[in-house]
């Protein structure tokens, strides 16, 4: 075991004064015996735990002397000493409490005298005046009262005491107010006011123990006027809004408290309270004294939180229980019970909502200790059906899911705490069938399951009443909640309520079946539930139960585990044999298996396996399963399989070799991981892993040293440990070898990604040991100088969390490794990085950073860099030898950075004469993230070489204001995006000057306030350079430093100014961030003045508040929030006061609406939203947040129109700040009290004039809802997720109930006038929006104030909007205010407005609108209610009837195709409403003749009739397809009636397949498709058999569409029915229907699919069609095969060509589909159909796919895989195993199967050479890929090649590792020309790639990564290919040992053998 170091106790050592000193020295005996002696040496001590052993001393020495020698002068000086001594030492240090303990033991003889001296000791202290120094006097009276006997004496001078406390209380908050803006010095005195409060309390407290309270109770005694005044002091101190709520809340206490000590009896107090907390009421006896000391409280407004705080202090400080204060105690719990209530609709602050709901726990407890002796009227009153307790519940439901954590908790405390109230006044019932916990329970259960609240409160009644009670109800329950599970926001609470349920069930059932077992049923109801999801629910539900719900299962009854295991095992052992079925896991579950893993991960997780080892493993899983698990295709089965491997319950617990080479064999397949969760987990697993190693070897190590204790270890660890630990050495070096081998030429990202993880979790977990430690493994050792050269080379790589891990692991190296000797290599890396640092791709700039970050670190870099800079002037000399590290990497640093600075000094010079050939050449921001980097390396608090460090920060701050002036004028341009256009000459500067002038900001504040005209081209003075100047073009051709030509685009100028931007930002922010500041002008500390931290400051307000480009200032933001954090907590005065000035500023400037200003009005305010959240994060959380209410305050008025503006500017600007803010999560829940009012400026400003007023508004709107209702968590607009029920949402903004109620007034008053006029309100769709966002509860309750009963009528009027979308949103919003037992009722009511056919005045929008609340409601009704309640199907028989007496509006009478249509789908809908009866009809609309109606309504329609319209009648297509499913669904209505099945249908299927709408044959098509394709037995329904044989002409019509159809959505649905039917339903009619032969369709298929590139869906259902073509001609006619040789080479081609990378996904599923569907007749089959070509062209497209960018297209080609082991010819490979694998061991499956059968099929040879062919792959590298210079095209943040997951060189390791022992059995039989060829092509190429190396720069793998890896990676595979061709040409005769010296061929190979 690794044991922690204990820290080290650090005591300061007391010191006393000179006085004191000599006092000691002059009663000290020589012998150093007597106290005096004792003390000095003590005070002599500099060390305190010694002192404290000194101290410990006094007492026992006290006690050995005689008591008549206590009188001595010395022992009276010595405990004066003492008492200084005490009240010196600070209140924190050990000493103070070792003296108090000490002196507590005192003997009696010196008490009296050591009384006397604290007093007198306390009585100077409190006579101090200076106010810095009260803290200290009072933290010593609070020691006083802390179990110290001589303190407690000292109360003898109690009212000095209370005089002291009352000075302290009046002089500290008025200093407070001298230090506004000060927020340090406010902090420091507003903790010594909490303190002191706090003392005052609990002197208070105290002293009535001590003195029995005689000393104030005699009025106008001196100690009754100071506790009166202090009573007066609270007060204020109450009412006092500048200091913080504790400090108020304190104050409540306090002032209840005294008022408790003054009264003369305990029923007096109970009316005073009540006289604080609700002045309104007359109390008849108030004594004056009361008046005097808190009248203030009473007589004026009290405000809502002094209230709140006189509350808590009422509850906490007076006695509830036993009944002391009689009946008027009982009414004052109940009054404050009524205040709570209505501050809970006043208080909005969300600390105040946190105080509130702690109270009202408080509340809850008070209630149930007066309950234990409380009258009965006070019973009644806190009864469940009380309205005290109603109130309660509704503060219940409108609080628990609030977005404070705090606030949520305590609700659940409430709860459970109203729950025994109501217990404890209903004694002797039975809780089981009280009304109240029946009602609780079903209106819980009523409740949707995504209200986190429910799972809260039903484990709460679980815990009451009983688990028992609830299943009775609904034995689904724990289904239900499971199911609830795949929402990571509902899994811990649905977790959590599952907890309780079952431990309840268990501890129930344990109790009623005491002999019978219990544990079945138990099973049954929570585990079998449990499996089930587990192997048929998605993968992300089935995670969150994984994490969250299985421990808990387990941790309660370990022994489930078994039943676990035993049923899932059986589970894939029956369905192993039978792999089609799900307990491998389908594409979206984990199956049996990965449940398997699962469960058993988790147990061993958490201790429920007590090992590992293979004896254990062998009677739960096999090693074949794991291995199965290890390579599965779903990830996260592979992630638990892992785990089980990877974590135990014991970190010391050993890791056996089985585990070892199950972990080496899931690092071959799985370090190429596109998913970053995947990554992580993997990481995160080995890295424990390893740990386990490091730890477990620890003990080893002990057991080798201490053999004798060998015997009495288990049986698991009596092996030799040396053997143990040699084979974790020989484990982690193979780990290493592997992860080193997998960073070859062309890794992906990815690979590298978790490479590089992985070794820098080795590196720290095994570190280089010091001293004597041993250590099992060092990474030290297996790296050699090539290894660190591979990981610099992840420098290179385009993603930067590669280089980050490269770096880090680099510097985790011992710096002997990392040392680079050779000079040369330093400078040739250096220059690498110089001239990355100003490349044209941001990425190499990053590369150049962590380059130069590297070389810092080398020693000798100064002397390496000395030559090739040539000793300029100024350079550092190099260190002297054996200098200390840190200085020479503080000179290395200065000299870089010094590099860099004059480099960037010249190109700033001339960028300024031109700035084009600055973007296009040296784009500076490369520099300057350099810099940035290399003073990351440095510690600049620590610097030796201080003054030139200033230098160089004064002169580098000056160079970053001169980077800014010279391309600010780009980004704070109007247009920076878009208006830069370029000349073609090279003498751009002063044309490039004349277009920075044009497009200088025109959006100032005057924007819109003038009229603009714009300026025609001549009036610019265009027409004196038209002759000079060319044509104006996007880009300009700059010539490069060699001359060479380049392009520099408008793109190219924006990048470089706007990152330029963005690094001088960031560096000036993080100068004053780390740069420690001279705390004096000329101190010399520090590398920053004020002065220069002052001008930064103004230099990013400037530019934050003129940029117009977002990210130049969004990355300008990030430095200024570095700078404001810094400014805040910075000891400077002025500097502290900067935020708050700025902001008050800015605000000015902002409300004065200046035509001068600068401050852009248009791109949403650019960056002064920015700048105010920077200034407003900086403001303390704890404090006041003073500054947020100030902006908010003058913000909100500035949003809201007002008559007298005369300008729209600031509005627009307050409108996009407040956006901002509600945006920014930092400011939390302080931003929640304003949400109110800026939905009120939103909706106001959105019916302003002004666009740009209209535009802002819409923006914050979207922001507030999304604030209020959370981030959208699905994708179903219209999902419960994102809404909260009307109760809560009026209860946490009441304000806006009467303003929406009010808005949608007057929106439904314009939108339902008579006036024929269209009048559209533009509030009507936000507030439609809004309200659609609330939701019914069963528990709301009826409270009038908040209803939403009054919003209904005007929502229903606003469904008669003449726009569409907002009858459809009115008709959405309306269902929410609709309570479910309302619907039915209201739905009649609905249908009675709607007009008859005989009404003279019909509005087709009012009937539209109707329609469309009758169709969502019936909808909602229908969803919520159960199918089989009688009730139900009652009242949708009476709305049926309303409906049919409305038939009119569906049939050709009603002239609206629109309305026809709503009516139409009303009666789909009601189709599916009702249930079936015993006869299979639809008994309420057959009672009415409903289907006589229909069939009436579909033969007049235009379907049968013909169509008299032009498609551009509005409303037509959704008419047709609305009538088209009426018609189906009577076909199927018809089809099921068995008395119907005579008559003909209203119209048939064949003649909607006939329509001449392509919409309705859609929509034919689309439902014939279920009824053709193929089901699985069970599900093959009744209805469908009954239907099919009533589509006897199907197949022709299909054949003749397929041939003509025009409409490609059509065409495709054809097909893929055609695909999806029998095929020899429709094949024999081919030549009848559309006379053509079946070749001929074929051909035509194939031709459709070629020519379909561009129509996906058609290519895709026609290469499937083709396909299904092919294998049934090739099934049916083997004997004919060469008759469509030509067609079968063309299907072939066809496939190929759709396996192409560069096609969308869904073409390739499909070819993905094909190849698995033809694997058994062309993939594998005993005798190859094609031939041998054409054979390896298919498997090619297997291996094609098998390397996809797409997961799902990989998964898919894996299913090829798993289909052609699963055949007989196949399944004796030992492969069989591996059914659903991944693409990486599929690869390797694919290929060796491949080989397998080309022995099969007896082609070897042939093969062979295939094979061969495709190791060498095609000639990529043309013959100037390196040195011809290309013009680059690509964007500029392009990722290059690497940003891919296949990796050449693993399919070719894959190739080789198989094709090794194909060559020995093959060699005979070769072809020497082919091999000849072969060859020829081969050295070819080898030579022209030795050609290419040549011509690459000194360091390729930084300046050209992409050619220096092309080159690499074709290398590897020419080496690869000459050496099997040397073999089989009998050159070589070992062909395995020389592939081995390729450095990553047969890594795979070579340790899997092992494994």
């Amino acid at each position: 075991m690794v044991l922690k170091k204990k820290k080290d106790i650090q005591v300061a050592a007391l010191i006393v004064g000179h006085q004191e000193l000599e006092t000691l020295k002059s009663f000290a005996d020589a012998e150093g015996e007597n106290l005096a002696s004792l003390l000095l040496h003590c005070v002599q001590l500099t060390d305190g735990l010694v002192q404290i052993q000194c101290i410990k001393q006094i007492v026992p020495l006290l006690q050995k002397i005689d008591g008549h020698q206590a009188c001595d002068p010395m022992f009276r000086s010595c405990l004066e000493v003492l008492g200084r001594i005490y009240f010196s030492v600070g209140p924190k240090n050990p000493l103070k409490k070792v003296l108090a303990s000490s002196l507590n033991g005192l003997p009696e003889p010196f008490f009296a005298d050591a009384v006397c001296s604290f007093t007198s000791c306390l009585q100077e202290e409190l006579k101090t005046t200076n106010l810095y120094s009260y803290r200290k006097v009072v933290d010593n009276l609070a020691s006083c009262m802390e179990n110290f006997n001589l303190g407690k004496r000292t109360f003898i001078i109690f009212i000095f005491f209370l005089q002291f406390l009352q000075k302290v209380l009046v002089e500290i908050p008025e200093e407070n107010r001298k230090f506004t803006g000060n927020h340090i010095a406010q902090t420091e005195l507003m903790h010594d006011l909490l303190i002191t409060i706090r003392v005052s309390v609990m002197l208070v407290q105290k002293g009535q123990e001590i003195s029995q309270g005689e000393l104030w109770k005699i009025p106008g005694s001196p100690v009754w006027q100071s506790m009166c005044d202090l009573l007066s002091i609270f007060s204020k101190i109450l009412r006092n809004d500048d200091l913080l709520q504790n400090i108020q809340s304190t104050s409540g206490l306090a002032i209840i408290l005294l008022i408790k000590t003054l009264c003369d009896t305990n029923e007096m107090i109970p009316g005073l309270v009540n006289h604080l907390i609700l002045p309104s009421v007359e109390s008849p006896k108030v004594p004056e004294w009361f008046m005097s000391s808190c009248g203030s409280l009473c007589m004026e407004d009290i405000p809502g939180p002094a209230l709140l705080f006189l509350c808590q202090g009422a509850l906490a400080m007076l006695s509830w229980k036993n009944g002391n204060m009689g009946q008027s105690g009982e009414k004052l719990l109940l009054d404050i019970a009524s205040v709570l209530f209505t501050l809970s609709l006043q208080l909005k602050e969300s600390s105040l909502e946190i105080f509130l709901s702690r109270i009202l726990v408080i509340w809850t407890n008070s209630a149930l200790d007066i309950l234990e002796s409380s009258s009965l009227s006070l019973k009644n009153s806190l009864n469940g059906n009380s309205y005290t307790v109603g109130r309660l519940l509704e503060y219940v439901y409108t609080h628990w899911e609030h977005p404070l954590d705090a606030v949520r908790h305590q609700t659940k405390t409430i709860f459970k705490n109203l729950l025994q109230i109501h217990k404890c006044t209903v004694e002797g019932s039975n809780c089981v069938s009280d009304p109240f916990f029946l009602g609780l329970i079903e209106n819980l259960l009523r409740l949707e399951w995504h209200v986190k609240g429910k799972y809260t409160c039903l484990s709460c009644l679980v815990d009451c009443v009983g688990i028992e009670n609830i299943l009775a109800v609904n034995k689904t329950i724990p289904s239900q909640i499971l199911e609830v599970m795949g929402d990571q926001s509902l899994a811990p609470y649905a977790s959590d309520l599952l907890e309780t349920m079952f431990k309840n069930h268990k501890n129930h059932l344990k109790s009623q079946a005491l002999c019978s077992p219990w544990i079945d049923q138990w099973h049954e109801t929570w585990v079998s539930p449990l499996l089930f999801i587990l192997r048929e629910g998605n993968l992300e539900q089935t995670s969150y139960i994984i994490d969250y719900y299985l421990p808990k299962l387990l941790k309660c009854s370990p022994e489930s585990l078994g039943y676990m295991v035993k049923i899932l095992q059986t589970s894939t052992n029956i369905n192993t044999a039978f792999p089609p079925l799900l307990s491998l896991g389908s594409r979206d579950s984990r199956g049996s298996l990965g449940a398997l893993m699962a469960c058993l991960r988790t147990a061993r997780a958490h201790g429920h396996l007590q090992s590992a080892s293979h004896v254990t493993w062998s009677s739960l899983v096999s090693i074949a399963k794991i291995k199965q698990g290890l390579v599965h295709q779903h990830c996260q089965v592979r992630i638990d399989a892992l785990g089980l491997l990877c974590e135990s319950h014991r970190s010391t617990e050993i890791v056996y070799v089985e585990e070892m080479q199950l972990i080496q064999f899931f690092i071959f397949y799985n370090l190429n991981s596109q998913s970053p969760g995947m990554r992580q987990q993997i990481c995160y697993l080995l890295q424990k892993l390893f740990s386990r190693i490091q730890e477990s070897s620890q003990v080893l190590y002990k057991l080798e040293q201490n053999k004798s204790q060998q015997d009495s270890l288990d049986d698991l660890t009596k092996k030799n440990p040396s053997e143990t630990l040699q084979q974790y050495k020989d484990f982690m070096s193979s780990i290493c070898n592997i992860l080193f081998r997998a960073l070859f030429p062309g890794s992906s990202h990815s690979t590298k990604f978790t490479v590089l993880t992985i070794l820098g979790s080795i590196a720290e977990l095994f570190p280089v040991p010091e001293g004597k430690a041993q250590a099992v493994f060092q990474l030290s050792e297996e790296i050699d100088f090539a290894r660190v050269e591979k990981i610099m080379e992840c420098f290179s790589s385009t993603f930067e969390e590669v280089k980050i891990l490269a770096f880090d692991l680099l510097m985790k190296l011992p710096k002997t490794i990392i040392h680079f000797q050779d000079p040369l290599k330093l400078q040739a890396l250096f220059r690498a990085a110089m001239d990355l640092s100003t490349s044209t791709k941001p990425y190499d700039c990053v590369t150049a950073s962590y380059l130069l970050k590297f070389l810092i670190g080398q020693e000798g870099l100064l002397a390496a860099l000395a030559t090739l800079i040539n000793n300029p002037p100024g350079l550092l000399p190099c260190q002297k030898e054996g200098e200390e590290p840190i200085y020479f990497v503080e000179r290395n640093t200065l000299m870089v950075i010094r590099h860099l600075l004059e480099n960037l000094e010249k190109e700033i010079s001339q960028a300024e004469s031109s700035l084009l050939q600055a973007a296009a050449l040296f784009p500076m921001y490369g520099r300057v993230h350099c810099i940035i980097g290399a003073f990351q390396q440095l510690s600049l608090n620590n610097l030796a070489l201080v003054t030139e460090w200033r230098h160089m920060v004064a002169k580098l701050i000056l160079i970053s204001y001169r980077l800014s002036a010279v391309v600010a004028p780009v980004v704070q341009s109007s247009s920076p995006e878009g208006l830069i256009p370029m000349d073609t000459d090279s003498e751009t500067a002063s044309r490039l000057q004349m277009i920075l002038n044009e497009i200088q900001p025109r959006d100032t504040n005057d924007y819109f306030d003038q009229v603009k005209m714009t300026k025609t081209q001549n009036d610019f003075g265009f027409e004196d350079l038209a002759a000079g100047v060319p044509v104006i073009t996007t880009s300009a051709e700059m010539k490069g430093k060699e001359g060479q030509s380049c392009d520099v685009t408008a793109q190219a100028v924006l990048v470089c100014c706007w990152r330029s931007m963005k690094e001088v930002a960031l560096l000036l922010g993080m100068l004053c961030q780390l740069m420690p500041l001279q705390s004096v002008p000329k101190a010399p500390d520090g590398l920053l003045t004020v002065e220069q931290v002052k001008n930064i400051g103004n230099y990013f307000k400037q530019h934050l508040l003129q940029s117009r480009h977002r990210g130049a200032f969004e990355l300008a933001y990030t430095g200024f929030v570095k700078l404001t954090q810094v400014l805040t907590r910075c000891p400077s005065e002025c500097l502290q006061r900067l935020p708050e000035q700025w902001l008050r500023d800015v605000l000015e400037e902002i409300k004065s609406s200046n035509p001068s200003s600068k401050l852009c009005a248009t791109r949403r305010s650019a960056g002064i939203p920015f700048y105010i959240q920077a200034l407003l994060a900086s403001e303390p959380k704890k404090g006041r947040m003073d500054l947020l209410k100030i902006t908010m305050k003058e913000l909100i008025s500035l949003a809201v129109p007002s008559d007298d503006s005369q300008s729209s500017v600031p509005q627009v600007h307050a409108l996009n700040i407040l956006r901002a803010l509600f945006r920014d999560t930092r400011l939390g829940e302080n931003i929640i009290p304003y949400v109110a009012d800026g939905i009120q400026a939103a909706i106001l400003g959105f019916t302003s004039p002004v666009w740009a007023v209209r535009n802002s508004s819409t923006l914050l709107f979207s922001s507030l809802i999304t604030r209020i209702f959370g981030v959208k968590r699905g994708k179903d607009e219209h999902s419960k997720k994102n809404r909260m029920t009307g109760r809560e949402f009026f209860s946490r903004f009441p304000t806006l109930h009467p303003f929406l109620l009010k808005q949608l007034e007057v929106v439904a008053n314009t939108v339902d006038s008579d006036n024929s006029e269209l009048n559209l309100h533009p509030n009507l769709f936000l507030l439609l929006l809004i309200l659609g966002k609330l939701y019914p509860s069963p528990m709301d309750g009826a409270s009038s104030a908040l209803s939403m009963a009054p919003f209904v009528p005007f929502i229903r009027r606003c469904g008669h909007s003449a726009v569409y979308r907002s009858r459809e949103m009115a008709a959405r919003a309306l269902v929410p205010f609709v309570m479910i037992d309302q619907i039915p009722d209201t739905i009649q009511s609905l249908l009675s407005e709607l007009p008859n056919c005989t009404d003279l005045c019909i509005r087709q929008n009012h009937i539209h609108g109707i329609l469309l609340q009758v169709f969502h409601l019936l909808q909602s009704y229908s969803d919520s209610k159960h199918r089989a309640n009688s009730d139900f199907q009652q009242e949708l028989t009476d709305i049926t009837a309303c409906i049919r007496a409305k038939l009119w509006l569906a049939k050709r009478q009603n002239p609206c195709l629109v309305t026809r249509a709503a009516c139409i789908d009303i009666l789909i809908l009601l189709t599916r409403c009702l249930d079936r009866g015993p006869e299979g009809s639809w008994p309420g609309l057959k009672i009415f003749g409903f289907w006589e109606e229909v069939g009436t309504i579909i033969s007049e329609s235009e379907l049968k009739t013909g169509i008299p319209y032009s498609s551009a009648i509005p409303g037509l297509i959704q008419y047709l397809q609305s009538l088209t499913r009426l018609a189906i669904a009577a076909m199927f209505a018809t089809a099921t009636d068995y008395n119907e099945k005579t008559k003909d249908g209203p119209i048939s299927l064949i003649q909607l397949l006939q329509s001449d709408f392509p919409e309705v044959r859609l929509l034919t098509l689309e439902n014939l498709l279920p009824l053709v394709t193929p089901a699985a037995p069970e599900q093959n329904t009744g209805e469908k058999k009954d239907f099919l044989p009533s589509l006897p002409d199907v197949g022709e019509k299909l054949l003749k569409m397929a041939m003509e159809e025009k409409h490609q959505d059509c065409l495709a649905k054809v097909l893929n029915i055609l695909h999806s039917m029998d095929i020899s339903k429709w094949l024999p009619l081919i030549e009848s229907c559309i006379h053509q032969t079946a070749k001929e369709f074929l051909t035509w298929t194939m031709d459709i699919a070629n020519n379909s590139n561009d129509r996906i869906k058609i290519q895709s259902e026609a290469l499937k069609l083709s396909s299904k073509m092919v294998t049934h001609h090739v099934q049916k006619n083997k004997e004919n095969l060469p008759a469509i040789e030509m067609e079968l080479k063309q299907w072939v081609q066809l496939v190929a060509c759709c396996c192409g990378g560069e096609l969308q996904t869904e073409t390739k599923l499909a070819a993905a589909e094909v190849l698995i569907s033809i694997t058994p007749f062309f993939l594998t089959s005993q005798h190859p159909v094609l031939d041998l070509p054409d054979t390896m062209t298919l498997w090619k497209c297997v291996f094609i796919l098998l390397q996809s960018e797409e997961q799902t297209v990989r998964d898919r080609a894996s299913e090829v895989v798993h289909a052609a082991l699963s055949q007989e010819s196949t399944s004796q490979t030992g492969d069989s195993d591996f059914s659903l694998v991944d693409a990486g061991k599929a690869l390797d499956l694919a290929m060796a199967l491949l080989c397998k059968l080309l022995q099969q099929w007896d082609q070897l040879g042939e093969g062979l050479l295939i094979l061969i062919e495709w190791l060498l792959g095609e000639d990529v590298l043309g013959d100037s890929a390196v040195n011809t210079p290309q013009v680059e095209e690509d964007p500029v943040f392009d990722k290059g090649e690497e940003n891919i997951w296949a990796e050449a060189l693993t399919y070719v390791s894959h190739l080789v590792k198989h094709l090794s022992p194909l060559c020995k059995k093959s060699v005979p039989s070769q072809d020497p020309k082919e091999l000849n060829h072969l060859r020829k092509t081969a050295s070819q190429q080898y030579e022209h790639l030795s050609q290419l190396y040549k011509e690459l720069p000194p360091t390729p793998e930084f300046s050209k990564t992409a050619d220096h890896t092309r080159l690499n990676i074709q290398k590897e595979r020419t080496s690869a290919c000459l050496k099997i061709l040397d073999f089989l040409e009998g050159k070589e005769e070992n062909l395995d040992s020389e592939l081995l010296k390729l450095p990553y061929l047969l890594s795979f190979n070579s340790t899997e053998n092992k494994a």
